[in-house]
């Protein structure tokens, strides 16, 4: 309960939030008007072709925003992190949304409705700017990841992914452990490739010292020999 009653702050007030630099009045009418949920491990937050009611906000948690292809195979296109924003493409797009976002991990969402937000947007020019900022730069991230899931080979791609995840959540506290804990099959999602050529080429990086795995663990040994991988395709 008390993660939820902080999750507003958070999304607010947290350094690298587009809200921080809003006057204070802005921010305490933004949190009148929000709500904030707790999602559990593995729970859908919003579902494809759903509208989306206002701007969804990751306060704490991880959330990996995915579509379905013909076949039911699951493709991750992006993850979240605090405090980043979740399905604004579609908000601002007037569109139902085209994927899907699911926790990861225990997460808090919050949700500050559509009418606040438009007011705020259309009376602060630097707000607007900032979230064009965001989308360009998820936007370019986007395009650089389609061309090299599909160009590169599977070793490649799989170490790709690892330094995605490393660069979107970082490292434990060791220095080494991604803070990320993803299974073989969103691994897999995540590298556009099969489950098992997932476990067999994160095998591979295990026999050549090139990560460790322990469980849904990834720890890096060797990073500079897994970016010539990503490099090389």
């Amino acid at each position: 309960m008390t993660e939820i009653l902080e999750a507003c702050q958070t999304c607010l007030e947290t350094a690298g939030s587009v809200f921080k630099d809003l006057p204070q009045e802005e921010k305490d009418r933004l949190a009148r008007s929000h709500t904030s949920r707790f999602y559990r491990k593995g729970e859908l937050i919003y579902r494809e072709g759903e509208k989306p009611n206002g701007i969804l906000c990751l306060a704490k948690g991880k959330v990996k925003i995915f579509k379905e292809g013909i076949t039911g195979r699951e493709q991750i296109i992006r993850l979240a992190r605090p405090v980043g924003f979740i399905g604004y493409r579609a908000f601002f797009a007037e569109e139902n949304y085209r994927a899907s976002a699911m926790a990861l991990e225990d997460s808090v969402v919050c949700l500050f409705s559509r009418e606040e937000i438009l007011l705020t947007v259309k009376n602060r020019p630097d707000l607007t700017l900032k979230i064009l900022k965001t989308l360009a730069g998820e936007l370019g991230v986007s395009h650089s990841r389609t061309v090299n899931l599909t160009q590169k080979h599977i070793r490649g791609r799989l170490a790709e992914s690892l330094l995605f995840l490393l660069n979107t959540y970082g490292f434990e506290e060791d220095g080494k452990t991604i803070r990320a804990y993803l299974s073989r099959d969103d691994l897999a999602s995540l590298s556009n490739m099969t489950a098992s050529n997932a476990i067999r080429t994160l095998t591979q990086f295990c026999e050549e010292n090139i990560i460790s795995t322990d469980g849904r663990r990834v720890v890096i040994l060797n990073r500079a020999k897994l970016e010539h991988i990503s490099e090389i395709g």
